[in-house]
């Protein structure tokens, strides 16, 4: 299905005159009721009027409608202005009732202007209209498996656009709904090559050779991969995609205790390996400067006692309360 563009039928202002005079002229010629004839002809376009006002339309900046004559495909209008088309054709749009958790879902059978022009009969299909802005739509979040298994909870953004808007409305049921499934899919796909953090002999690039690659790591390839997977999928529906973002990450409740704790004791595991590599200097600077300043000389066995207390001392998790010795050293 190709789009076919109507934007040279904006005569939405001459046509509203036109049919308006036509209208004014019926009444008069009911009114003044000269001969049959005038009265007839009066009488028929009082009743018949108001279809050709059914042709007009009006559009705001950045949005289009989708026109249909008897079920066919009859063009798009997506210019702002004041058009006059076929009075017969009919906006199509079978998302204009669906609402999700995006930017753009005004419900518009609620809206006090759009009431008055359906009421008026100008702008009568207002809610059929497609919006063309970029919008943001924001699923619920998932619970997912990464690939080591551990389940995870993920949200994501995604920034998108209708650029074909035959391809919309007549290529898939339901647009809005169409592209949410294909977020939720895309996001199960790409999060399970994942592990939440980085892990050892992980694949995350299908090259075969283990990397660094992971959710809370690397975040901005993940949402990269999570917006080429949805353009895929979605191209057929004359969607584009700006943007996909990660909004939320985080371990399943069932097992966030568990990963805290080995969070912290890797934490834990981390320091006491710089702290023992910081007292091992230390004791071997003490050791060479007390050699070198000839301070006190020590045999192999003395040394060992000092190391062992140095260390006891450094890499302690209290302060050191020493006994002073009054006495000999042996």
């Amino acid at each position: 299905m190709q789009e076919k563009v109507l934007n040279g039928r904006k005569h939405g202002m001459l046509a509203a005159l036109f049919f308006g005079a036509l209208y004014i002229a019926a009444i008069v010629l009911v009114a003044v009721q000269k001969n049959y004839v005038t009265l007839i002809i009066g009488a028929v376009y009082l009743v018949i009027g108001w279809i050709p006002f059914m042709g007009l339309k009006i559009l705001k900046p950045q949005e289009a409608l989708v026109l249909t004559l008897f079920g066919k495909y009859a063009g798009t209008i997506n210019e702002e202005g004041f058009y006059f088309v076929n009075p017969f054709c009919v906006s199509f749009n079978p998302a204009a009732t669906t609402r999700l958790k995006q930017s753009g879902d005004v419900n518009s059978e609620s809206d006090v202007s759009s009431n008055i022009s359906k009421i008026s009969g100008i702008g009568a299909q207002a809610g059929k209209k497609i919006s063309l802005k970029i919008m943001t739509l924001n699923n619920n979040r998932q619970k997912v498996n990464d690939c080591l298994g551990n389940p995870v909870e993920i949200g994501i953004a995604v920034m998108w656009r209708v650029v074909d808007t035959a391809k919309a409305v007549f290529t898939v049921d339901n647009y809005k709904e169409y592209l949410s499934l294909q977020c939720d899919s895309a996001l199960r796909n790409i999060v399970r090559i994942y592990p939440y953090d980085v892990a050892p002999n992980v694949d995350t690039t299908g090259d075969g050779i283990a990397d660094e690659g992971s959710l809370r790591g690397s975040s901005e390839v993940v949402a990269e991969r999570i917006k080429n997977e949805i353009q895929g999928r979605v191209n057929e529906a004359g969607i584009e995609i700006i943007e996909a973002r990660i909004t939320y990450l985080a371990y399943a409740p069932e097992i966030a205790a568990v990963m805290l704790q080995r969070q912290q004791a890797s934490a834990i595991i981390d320091a006491r390996k710089m702290i023992v590599d910081g007292a091992v200097g230390m004791v071997e600077m003490a050791l060479e400067r007390l050699g070198a300043n000839n301070v006190v000389e020590l045999d192999e066995e003395r040394k060992a006692a000092m190391v062992s207390n140095l260390l006891v001392v450094l890499c302690g998790n209290r302060d050191a309360q020493p006994v002073v010795n009054s006495g000999s050293l042996y």
